[in-house]
This record gives C-alpha cells, sequence and structure tokens, in this order.
C-alpha cells in the first residue's frame, strides 16, 4: 500500500482518503514518502490543536486552525508554495457541512498540477457526492506477518525468557495477525505480565484479544470450541479429511507447496453432527471458530446497509485470518439469492453475488464452513468446483456410529456404562439421528428424576419407542438427498465410502 499510496503522491493526485484507525503508524509511512524528490513537508491537523508541522510539539501549532473550514483555507494560501503533504486527521463528521466541502473543493483545484497532496485520515469512510470524482480511497492495510515479528521481538528484548522455537514464534505471530501495532503491543504486555513469559502456552492470551474485535463488529460472533473430534460419533471419512488438514495453514506447508485451504460445504439429513464438525474442527486446527449470522447482516434501514454489512464482516475476517468462518444452514442464509427483486428489492442477490465473488477471490487464510439440510434451495453457484475444497454428505448414522453416539452421550452423564447394553440401544434406534439419540437420553432422566432414582436401559428404550424420528416423518426428503448425493457428493461415513470406490 505505501508504494501505491507514493505513485499516487508522485503523480500529483491532489486528495487522497485513507481508511486506518493506525494514525501513528501510517504517518511514519507517509513520513518516508515526503523525502522522495522532490521533498515535501507534511503537516498534520486535528480539530483539536490545528495544523501543526509533523515532528514539532502542538504548541506549534498555526494559529486559528482548529476549524476545517479554517485549516484548509490556510493550505491554500499564496505564501504556501513548497511541495507539502496535508494530513487532516478524522475530518469526516465535518464533511456534511456546505462550506467544508467547498473548501476542500477550492482546495483540490488549487492544488491540480503542483506538489501538493490533501490527504484525509479516518477509520470511518464518509465520501460526499461533490468529492467522489476528485478522491481516491485506499485501505492502509494492518500489520504483516514481518511488522508483527518485530513487534514480537521487540517485546521479547524487554523480559528474560528463553529462547523462542521457530515454531513458537509462528504460532505466537499468527494468532497476533488481524491486530493493530498497538493492539499487537498490548496483548503480548498483557501474555507477559499474566504469566511472565512469551511462550506457545500464551497463544490463548493472544487470541483472547481477538474475541473483543469480533464483539466490536456485531455481525461475527466466536464460537468457543470446548469439544474434540472424539465427541463425534462416526464420520470417519470426514474426520481423516480433517486431520489430513490440520497444518494446511502453517509456513512448512507453503514451503511443500500446498495451496491453502478454501472451505468444505456438509449436507445432510438434520440433527446428524455437521455444526458439531465445525465446533470439533477448530480445535482440532487450533483456530479461532466465527460464526457469520446472517440474520444481523439483513437491514433494510437504508439502501446497500445490507451490503455493506456484509463486506465489513468478510473484512474483520480476512483481518484476523487464519480462522475458520462458519455459517451454519447455509440454505436458509441464501434460498432466495438467485431471484429476489420482487420480494427485497434485490437485496439477497446483491449479497449473494459479493459473498460468491468474496469466495471465489478471497486470498486470506480464511476457512469458510458451511452447512445445509435442503440441497435443492441452495443455489447451483454454491456448488461449482473452486467455492469449496470438497462436499461431504452426512447420512443417519448406522448401526456401529449409533452405538458410538449412544457411548458418547452415556459417558458425558455417566460414568458406569457396563450396565446399558448398546448393541440393543443401537438396534431399537434405526433411523434416528445423532441429536435424537441424544434427547431420547435427556428424555429418560427427566423419566427418572421425575420418579427419584436412577435412569435405566429401559427407560432409555421407553423414550426411543415414543419418539418419531425424523427419517420417517420427512421419508420423501431423505430419500431425494441421499439420491441427490450419492453420485454428487463425498460420503463421510467410511463404510460408504469404501463401498463406492468399489462399486467404481
Amino acid at each position: 500500500m505505501q508504494e501505491q499510496l507514493s505513485i499516487l503522491i508522485q503523480a500529483q493526485y491532489p486528495l487522497i482518503y485513507l481508511n486506518t484507525p493506525e494514525e501513528e503508524r501510517a504517518e511514519r509511512a507517509i513520513a518516508t514518502i515526503t523525502q522522495f524528490k522532490p521533498v515535501r513537508r507534511m503537516f498534520t491537523w486535528t480539530v483539536t490543536h490545528g495544523i501543526v508541522e509533523y515532528g514539532q510539539t502542538t504548541g506549534a501549532a498555526q494559529h486559528n486552525t482548529e476549524s476545517a473550514e479554517a485549516a484548509l483555507k490556510w493550505i491554500t494560501r499564496a505564501d504556501q508554495k513548497d511541495p507539502a503533504i496535508y494530513i487532516f486527521k478524522d475530518i469526516h463528521p465535518f464533511l456534511d457541512h456546505p462550506v467544508t466541502v467547498r473548501c476542500l473543493r477550492d482546495a483540490v483545484a488549487n492544488f491540480k498540477g503542483t506538489q501538493k497532496t490533501i490527504i484525509l485520515m479516518s477509520p470511518i469512510q464518509v465520501i460526499p457526492v461533490e468529492l467522489e470524482k476528485e478522491i481516491v480511497v485506499l485501505d492502509f492495510p494492518l500489520p504483516d506477518i514481518k511488522a508483527i515479528e518485530e513487534v514480537l521481538d521487540q517485546q521479547l528484548g524487554q523480559i528474560r525468557t528463553k529462547k523462542v522455537s521457530a515454531e513458537t514464534r509462528e504460532k505466537l505471530v499468527r494468532a497476533t495477525l488481524g491486530l493493530t501495532q498497538d493492539e499487537a503491543e498490548k496483548v503480548y504486555r498483557k501474555a507477559q505480565v499474566t504469566t511472565g513469559k512469551l511462550t506457545e502456552e500464551e497463544v490463548e492470551i493472544v487470541l483472547s484479544e481477538k474475541q473483543q474485535l469480533i464483539r466490536r463488529n456485531g455481525i461475527l460472533e466466536y464460537i468457543e470450541d470446548e469439544e474434540d473430534l472424539e465427541a463425534v460419533g462416526g464420520l470417519e471419512e470426514l474426520k481423516h479429511w480433517l486431520q489430513q488438514r490440520s497444518n494446511a495453514f502453517s509456513q512448512r506447508a507453503r514451503n511443500y507447496g500446498l495451496p491453502q485451504p478454501k472451505g468444505m460445504l456438509i449436507l445432510g439429513v438434520p440433527g446428524c453432527g455437521k455444526s458439531l464438525i465445525a465446533k470439533t474442527t477448530a480445535r482440532l486446527w487450533s483456530l479461532p471458530l466465527i460464526r457469520l449470522d446472517m440474520g444481523r447482516v439483513y437491514d433494510g434501514s437504508t439502501v446497500g446497509k445490507s451490503e455493506a454489512n456484509l463486506r465489513n464482516a468478510l473484512k474483520v475476517a480476512e483481518s484476523i485470518s487464519p480462522m475458520i468462518l462458519f455459517i451454519d444452514e447455509l440454505d436458509k442464509a441464501f434460498a432466495g439469492g438467485a431471484g429476489s427483486a420482487d420480494s427485497d428489492g434485490g437485496t439477497s442477490s446483491r449479497i449473494f453475488g459479493t459473498f460468491l465473488t468474496w469466495m471465489q477471490e478471497k486470498k486470506s487464510p480464511v476457512f469458510v464452513m458451511a452447512t445445509a439440510n435442503r440441497i435443492e434451495k441452495l443455489p447451483g453457484e454454491f456448488l461449482r468446483k473452486g467455492r469449496f475444497d470438497e462436499l461431504f454428505f452426512v447420512d443417519l448414522p448406522n448401526g456401529e456410529e449409533r452405538r458410538d453416539i449412544f457411548q458418547i452421550h452415556l459417558r458425558k452423564r455417566r460414568t458406569e456404562l457396563e450396565r446399558f447394553d448398546l448393541e440393543q440401544l443401537s438396534k431399537v434406534s434405526d433411523g434416528f439421528s445423532g441429536a435424537e439419540i441424544e434427547q431420547a437420553i435427556v428424555a429418560a432422566m427427566y423419566e427418572a428424576f421425575a420418579q427419584d432414582r436412577e435412569f435405566t436401559q429401559l427407560d432409555i428404550i421407553s423414550a426411543v419407542k415414543s419418539t418419531t424420528p425424523l427419517s420417517r416423518t420427512m421419508t420423501e426428503q431423505v430419500a431425494a438427498l441421499r439420491d441427490w448425493a450419492r453420485m454428487r457428493a463425498r460420503p463421510a461415513a467410511t463404510s460408504v465410502a469404501e463401498y463406492q470406490r468399489m462399486e467404481f
């Protein structure tokens, strides 16, 4: 970005809008550009101090330049002939004033063909219609790996700690990506104050700072990953695929020549563990799991607000990468994307297009993990190769998988499993999903609790027999989903996958 900004300044662009919350780091970058020939002076303006030449104290501020209009008139005075860069900080609240906008346009006209440039620096982008043809907008990027490594080196130099390994350094640096330089310095100090050292164990403290960034966004939600893959019964083919990619975002994978994985779509029968897989993957890969709430994206208060919400959310997701972006029930989130002109003025279509473009062109290590139940409601564009690395189908659990699911849920609630016949429970629950098996156990526990006794095998069997599973109430839908997935999706269960490979 610094190179692009330098080109614009040397090409005599009179007005640049720089999006950034990092004023000091951006000022240092611009100060470097001022040393290129012709050498330029550099001034900063704030509403609190007025115009001050860079490097001088606020006591040397130009008199009566606190207002935006006065400052703009000062920089266009006849005696201001030297090449210069004028940085206006947080001027966006004043850009709805006609006088301020007129003064800016006058300054732009005055600076054309000269070595003078105005840079509007703000974390919020506000561009009046009158300036749209005159202004160039740039995003000042957050610190890259090299900049974060310098921050870490400075912090390590201030504390007495053992030399950290290259792997530990990489984890500490990557955990901090997405934070500003000031935030990175603070979180390293926080980890040092908390434990007195900076090692791999402090990665969790660093990641906690990212949760604050996500909470401030409002559309993204940080999900705590309390379960591991052992909490998922069956789905061995899917588990193996995930375990193979547990180090896919490491530098070792890049050196090997592997591309970064893009994402996966898990479709299947409701209640069969699709969302649980997403939560356990985050722990397996040691990456933060962030849920994109499409319900919060839609905002009908202002035209274009929904699209802006999505772009901002995706921008935040990229800034804290590597991470897993979780979209639950994708079929409901984008069900109306194909033709929404009559229902919502085309908002869903525009959001759908924005998301598709981002998935195709994103370079940042954001792994999109999406789940879906109704494949017929999913726009065909999502299923094209290149959007996702793999499409998995999660079917109802077979007998062995039901046995594992019973064992997992019973072990969570009781330590003595000898009194339960897991084989019998597996047989009587034929056609049940994992969620329905769990609820049968919960129902049996409620029945026994009401009678002030311990629940038994018979209580679970009774609860199972009194439940009509979804596979029976929606037989046609489940059958249609299976038929569609048989030749189009990869089975999540090993037994089915091996059978299809033999058949092929």
